[in-house]
C-alpha cells in the first residue's frame, strides 16, 4: 500500500490526512498526537477509528489541519481516518456507519444579519 490522502472537515476546520502503513504513529502538524491534541478526550476521537476497525498499530496518519477550534480540528481528522480506513477496505464501512464516524458534522456557526445584534438576535422592538 502507498500513502493514501483524504480530506475531512467540522465547522470551519480543513484536515488533510496521509495514510501509510507503519507502527500506529499519529503525526498533526509536525507534531505528536499528544503534543498537539493534550486531553485525552480529543486523542480518543482521533484513534476512534482504529479502535473500532482492530487497526490500532498497522496505520502510520500524517495530518496537516488548519481552521476552527481544536475540537472540530479533531473530528475534522477523524473524518478523513475513517473515509481512508473505508477506501483500504470497504467492509470497515459496517464498523463506521453505525457510531456516525463516515457522516459530515453540517453544524456551522450561523452569520450575524445586517441590522440585527447577532445572528438570530434582534433589536428590542418600541412601538413609541
Amino acid at each position: 500500500m502507498e500513502t493514501l490522502h483524504k480530506i475531512g472537515r467540522r465547522k470551519t476546520a480543513v484536515a488533510r490526512v496521509y495514510l501509510t502503513e507503519g507502527k500506529g504513529e499519529v503525526t498533526i502538524n509536525k507534531k505528536d498526537l499528544t503534543d498537539y491534541f493534550t486531553t485525552g478526550m480529543l486523542q480518543y476521537k482521533v484513534k476512534q477509528a482504529f479502535t473500532l476497525t482492530n487497526t490500532t498499530d498497522i496505520y502510520d496518519v500524517k495530518a496537516s489541519v488548519h481552521g476552527g477550534g481544536i475540537t472540530g480540528q479533531a473530528e475534522a481528522i477523524r473524518l478523513a481516518i475513517a473515509r481512508a480506513l473505508v477506501e483500504i477496505d470497504e467492509e470497515n464501512r459496517i464498523a463506521l456507519k453505525p457510531e456516525g464516524l463516515m457522516t459530515r458534522d453540517p453544524r456551522m456557526v450561523e452569520r450575524k444579519k445586517f441590522g440585527q445584534k447577532k445572528a438570530r438576535k434582534k433589536f428590542q422592538f418600541s412601538k413609541r
